[in-house]
């Protein structure tokens, strides 16, 4: 599409301009010319049959003389622009418009034969040689008691109607001038709206290819071209933010994998060469310990990532008692709780609420919404868990009171690995991926998870299941 598709378009110019000038100055001539000639010889032929009937024929059944049917034919003949004869069928001529009435005068067209038209009414020649120029002649017998006594003959000058069509002519001619202006005029709109915004969407997509995703162009269009731009220029920054996503995932990656493994290669190292004491070994071993269950933690959130972006295809969605899950879950913290006296108080919809989902991934979401409540609120405090219902939906929020989400960082707390910096601060063993998984798990659900917080005040993060069918019956 480079040139070729430009090449096309001028080609199909060129051919359409070649093609209609050969018709115009070939075919259409012709056609004309026949056109005005057949027209002029029916106009004639109408006004011949009728001087046959009307005052030739009284001319020979001798109801008026002679002059006073020449009087009448050149009034007609003036007024027809032509010239009007009687003929009798031995070819000598009665009468002549064109020539004062003369009878001692005899005029005989020589080889003068009515039938030569071939069955047509009218002849297009010099009229048996009695003319020096073409003429139109028109021919409508004389009929007097079933017997022809002769003919009404109408001459037109051939060059009048040249010069009609001459005109016609000059009329296509112009016509196919401006046809040819109006194409050029097309073409040129359609270089300007059309290939222009196609030549920058081609070099666009080229650069694109080449992995310039931050290059930007303006299509200034409001068709689907234009919308083709937008559309190209919103994928390419999609793209370019996905390619610093990923280089920060990696490079969280990375630095969330070298900090535990520096720290275990270098206590490892100490205690082998003897910096660190065998009395202190116990200790470091420990911490050893401790930053493998990091990693493992790590490793196993990933993974877990990697599995979701399946979107739903690994879901096992079944029947089950969300309140009954949110219990057991909220018992698994007791330990950590108490450390911080912490106290969870649970507002649940009845006794059970079934709701339809994936029972494990479900708990997982609460799982990690519950640890990072408990991980950033104060000693002290309360988190409250509560269910509420709307029409098909079950609500379930977690709220907490402690240190909050700075308003700046609300729209970051989904990407992966991301953490404020007062939450760094909090959160040494975090991986940065819970609130990622959470979103990626009720995505899959097809349901929605919103986060309202107040730095300093806390946070509460609620999301949406399907109710079972169950709860149906049992209302």
């Amino acid at each position: 599409m480079k040139k070729t598709l430009y090449l096309k378009f001028i080609l199909a110019y060129f051919i359409f301009g070649v093609f209609s000038f050969i018709i115009v100055t070939t075919f259409v001539p012709s056609m004309t010319r026949d056109h005005l000639i057949r027209e002029k010889a029916e106009d004639l032929y109408l006004e011949a049959t009728r001087i046959s009937d009307t005052y030739a024929a009284g001319l020979y059944a001798s109801e008026t003389d002679l002059e006073t049917v020449k009087d009448q034919l050149d009034s007609l003949a003036l007024y027809l622009d032509s010239t009007i004869r009687i003929i009798n069928p031995s070819g000598r001529l009665v009468l002549d418009t064109g020539a004062s009435l003369n009878v001692e005068d005899e005029i005989v067209i020589d080889n003068f034969d009515p039938t030569a038209t071939g069955g047509s009414y009218y002849m297009v020649n010099d009229f048996f040689g009695n003319f020096d120029s073409k003429m139109l002649s028109v021919f409508s017998p004389i009929t007097f008691q079933y017997m022809v006594k002769g003919y009404v003959v109408i001459h037109c000058d051939m060059l009048r109607i040249e010069d009609s069509c001459n005109r016609m002519l000059n009329i296509s001619y112009i016509t196919l001038v401006i046809l040819l202006l109006l194409s050029l005029i097309i073409l040129i709109f359609f270089t300007e709206m059309v290939y222009i915004p196609l030549r920058k969407i081609t070099y666009a997509t080229e650069q694109y290819a080449a992995g310039n995703m931050h290059y930007e162009f303006q299509v200034e269009s409001d068709d689907e071209i234009g919308y083709l731009a937008v559309c190209l220029n919103y994928m390419a920054s999609q793209i370019a933010s996905a390619e610093d996503d990923q280089k920060k995932f990696v490079a969280n990656v990375s630095h969330d994998f070298r900090s535990p493994l520096t720290s275990i290669r270098g206590y490892l190292e100490a205690m082998i060469d003897g910096t660190i004491p065998p009395e202190m070994h116990d200790k470091y071993l420990n911490i050893v310990l401790t930053e493998t269950e990091r990693l493992t933690k790590l490793t196993n959130s990933l993974l877990s990532l990697n599995n979701l972006n399946t979107k739903g295809m690994l879901l096992k969605r079944a029947d089950f008692d969300i309140n009954s899950i949110i219990r057991s879950t909220a018992a698994s913290f007791e330990g950590t709780c108490r450390k911080k006296t912490i106290a969870i108080e649970m507002v649940l919809t009845g006794e059970a609420m079934y709701v339809n989902a994936d029972m494990e991934k479900i708990q997982q979401v609460l799982y990690n919404l519950l640890d990072n409540a408990i991980k950033f609120s104060h000693h002290d405090s309360v988190i409250r868990v509560e269910t509420s219902v709307k029409k098909n939906k079950l609500f379930v929020s977690v709220k907490d009171t402690g240190i909050g989400i700075p308003k700046d960082d609300l729209k970051l707390i989904w990407d992966r690995f991301y953490k404020s910096d007062y939450s760094r601060g909090k959160d040494k063993k975090g991986t940065g991926l819970g609130l990622s998984i959470v979103k990626e798990i009720i995505n899959c659900h097809g349901e929605h998870i919103n986060v309202i917080s107040t730095e300093g005040a806390g946070s509460e993060f609620i999301f949406s299941l399907l109710l079972a069918d169950s709860n149906d019956d049992e209302d």
